[in-house]
């Protein structure tokens, strides 16, 4: 007669976690039969589970990151990764959970996601990245918590078509074949409010502003030092135009690594201000009748140490591959917007009067263009880049950063030219004139810019039919909400008159 294995048994066997047993069997490394809700596991498959662990190499990412929780006593480890809107998720695991989740990843239910599985396909691996851990700053006094971004895998081991950190990795592999590493400096704009429940500020400060004994920049400040513990660099921080509006600039870095220190920002942001019992949002226009919040994202393109966009002899100092970049991202400014400017809400900030970008165009000083080539450093080769003003904080950055090299790269492999930059404020102009210049604008809502989406290729390809199907999805039905809202406002112009 043949003798079976329970998991508990077969997890003492093999001196590993019950947990492990049972991942390796939904991701068919072990052979099991489901007994009701119970597992039982032929005897001819201990020799196998046994094994399928492989030791780590000495030296490697894996062995560094156990030998760290080791050496701090880290019981937590949390394991990061968003669905497709950018709204981080975490799966907890303990320190004896570790060696399983980073040698075959973690298993989870894919289906309660946004835009991942569905319920008949929900079994789906998030394997962390060694490269990414950290211990949580605000831990380390009491109980030490890890952290590790995740990729997502499905159970063969295949990487998920569902993970926006898989889409842009995709592209990233793309234009590495083309000689290309895109780089990508944030500046993340945020405001600080009493409540979650109304915008009700902390100080009336503006541009630059240092308000004696602020506490608004007392958190923003202890902020700083946070990400700084996590080993993000921040170049800069400051009082941004609107009351209680801040600004938080990591040092720029390649794609993914930047995409990861925009969620692991807005993550830190908000518990910084929540410990002190307040909230901080990215919500791009909370508030009507000042600026709203926009992430402008500042990107390069390297050859090795090499700076790509940089050509001293041109008079914008622009090489011929930086301006067929801006002219793909100008081309496809519309089809993309909905990744960059992802909430109904982000098209109150984009709107003219308000230094957010309305038209399709670039420039150099002017603050109304699409895109601007900063000149701060003029003639400085390593802070040469394309400043692309429409993103807002509240995106998914994976998806964002995608589209935006998936356009500048066409631009490239199809030598767009480049239109003249528009310096004067294209606010201001005549309909005539801009209609001279040949300008066109960004979408004026959600509903316009999932229309254009819908139509691209290019955005399609980019993230895949997965993504994109869903994404989609996601967005009509924010819209389909929206739209059959009764406003406060409405209830105040018409219900007197009507």
């Amino acid at each position: 007669m043949e003798e079976y294995f329970t998991p508990t048994q077969l997890a003492k066997k093999l001196k590993i976690s019950r947990q492990a047993v049972i991942e390796r069997i939904r991701r068919g490394a072990i052979k099991a039969i489901k007994v009701g809700r119970q597992y039982i596991i032929p005897r001819q498959e201990v020799s196998s589970a046994g094994s399928e662990a492989k030791p780590l190499k000495k030296g490697s990412k894996h062995e560094d990151v156990l030998r760290l929780v080791k050496e701090k006593k880290i019981e937590t480890i949390q394991l990061w990764f968003v669905d497709i809107l950018g709204t981080l998720k975490c799966i907890s695991i303990t320190s004896g959970e570790l060696p399983e989740a980073l040698s075959h990843g973690k298993g989870f239910d894919g289906s309660s996601v946004t835009g991942f599985a569905e319920a008949q396909e929900s079994d789906i691996i998030a394997r962390p990245d060694p490269n990414t851990f950290t211990i949580l700053p605000w831990t380390k006094n009491d109980f030490p918590i890890g952290r590790m971004f995740c990729d997502i895998l499905n159970p063969d081991g295949t990487p998920y078509a569902g993970d926006p950190r898989y889409a842009l990795k995709r592209i990233l592999q793309r234009a590495k074949k083309m000689g290309f590493d895109f780089y990508v400096g944030a500046e993340i704009e945020y405001f600080y409010f009493k409540t979650d429940k109304s915008p009700e500020v902390l100080d009336e400060g503006t541009y630059f502003e240092l308000i004696p004994n602020d506490m608004a920049n007392n958190l923003r400040n202890q902020t700083v030092r946070t990400l700084e513990e996590m080993g993000i660099v921040v170049e800069a921080s400051h009082h941004e135009v609107s009351p209680s509006q801040h600004e938080i600039d990591p040092k720029y870095s390649d794609a993914l690594n930047a995409a990861d220190n925009i969620i692991t920002s807005r993550f830190v942001i908000k518990e910084v201000a929540q410990k002190h019992g307040i909230y901080a949002t990215f919500m791009p226009k909370p508030m009507f009748g000042v600026n709203g919040t926009g992430m402008h994202l500042h990107q390069s393109l390297f050859q090795g140490k090499k700076n790509a966009f940089f050509d001293k002899r041109d008079k914008y100092n622009l090489s011929q591959t930086a301006k067929y970049f801006i002219a793909g991202e100008l081309k496809h400014a519309r089809e993309i917007c909905a990744l960059t400017a992802q909430w109904v809400n982000s098209y109150k900030r984009l709107v003219a009067g308000y230094e957010a970008p309305v038209y399709i165009s670039w420039a150099q000083r002017n603050r109304t263009a699409l895109i601007r080539v900063p000149l701060y450093r003029p003639g400085n080769e390593q802070a040469t880049r394309a400043e692309l003003r429409c993103p807002d904080p509240s995106c998914n950055p994976y998806l964002a950063f995608a589209v935006m090299l998936a356009a500048g790269l066409e631009g490239i492999e199809k030598k767009y030219p480049i239109a003249p930059p528009v310096e004067p404020n294209i606010y201001e102009m005549e309909m005539e004139e801009r209609k001279k210049r040949g300008l066109h604008a960004l979408p004026g809502n959600l509903f316009e810019g999932i229309e254009e989406t819908k139509k691209s290729a290019l955005v399609r390809e980019t993230l895949g039919e997965h993504i994109f199907t869903r994404f989609i999805l996601n967005k009509e039905r924010e819209w389909e909400e929206y739209r059959i809202q009764i406003t406060s406002h409405e209830i105040k112009k018409y219900l007197p008159i009507l």
